[in-house]
Parts: C-alpha cells; sequence; structure tokens
C-alpha cells in the first residue's frame, strides 16, 4: 500500500489553462478538416496526389502516391473523417478536464503528448532546424507541466 494521498482540488497550475487552450484549438481544427473532408470529398484529394505525381514526375502505377490515389473512394473519406472527428472529441474532452483541473485530463494530455516525444526526437535529426526545435520543446514543456500537476496532487 502506498503512503500517497491524492489530492482532489489541488491549485491550478496557470500551464493548464493554457494547455487547455491549445488542446482546444487542435480539437477545433480536427473538426474543421473532418467537416472539410465531408464537404470536399474524395475528388479534391484524388486531383492534388495526381498533381504532386505530375510535378515530381513519379510513376502513376507505382510507389506510396500512387497507392495512395488508388485508396482514396468515398468510403476511405468518411472513414478518414470519422477518425479526424473522434481525435478532435478526444482533444475538446481532454481540454474541458484540463480547463475543470481534472487529474484524469493530465494523465490523458502527458500521456498523448509524452507518446509523440520519439517522434519529435527522430525527426529534429532527420529534418533539424527550428521547427523541429519548437515542436519538441512544446511537447516536453506539456509532459512537464502535466506531469508536475500529476504528481502535486500525490503527498
Amino acid at each position: 500500500m502506498t503512503d500517497a494521498v491524492y489530492n482532489p482540488s489541488p491549485q491550478a497550475h496557470p500551464g493548464l489553462h493554457a494547455i487547455a487552450i491549445f488542446e482546444a484549438g487542435k480539437g477545433l481544427l480536427a473538426f474543421a478538416a473532418a467537416s472539410g473532408l465531408e464537404l470536399l470529398g474524395p475528388e479534391p484529394l484524388l486531383r492534388w496526389v495526381h498533381e504532386l505525381m505530375l510535378r515530381f514526375q513519379l510513376d502513376p502505377q507505382t510507389g506510396a502516391l500512387a497507392w495512395l490515389s488508388n485508396a482514396i473512394n468515398p468510403d476511405s473519406v468518411h472513414l478518414a473523417a470519422a477518425i479526424i472527428f473522434a481525435y478532435g472529441v478526444l482533444r475538446m474532452v481532454e481540454a474541458w478536464g484540463l480547463w475543470r483541473v481534472k487529474v484524469w485530463a493530465s494523465w490523458l494530455g502527458c500521456l498523448s503528448a509524452a507518446i509523440y516525444l520519439p517522434l519529435d526526437i527522430y525527426a529534429l535529426f532527420r529534418h533539424p532546424g527550428w521547427m523541429s526545435v519548437a515542436v519538441l520543446a512544446v511537447n516536453l514543456i506539456v509532459v512537464a507541466v502535466l506531469a508536475r500537476d500529476i504528481l502535486k496532487r500525490r503527498h
């Protein structure tokens, strides 16, 4: 048995509200993307993929873009829109929980940001630059703030 005691109402770290706003923004962008996919359908995506193949003189029969071109259809667009919409719901629920200083939201945010850290580090080595550094720094700050909030709730 642990000696740690759960503190249900800690003083909210100012960073929690900033992260909540950031997560809500991501959720709204996801809703916009899902809506755009549903409204536009597969035709603009197919045109974009074909333009990329022409611009980079890629073989339309082989490669990732050829596979993508064959995979884009109304059903796949609906599935992608549904997944993006679900991601938006998850971000909005997390934002609400962080704004209300819920411990589950700190756990959700900390874990979901930490999942990206290995990819951020890989991107930094693969594509060094200020953007890679900024993305890694933001994710590290989010993980640190949320981990601090989780630890602060235990005495």
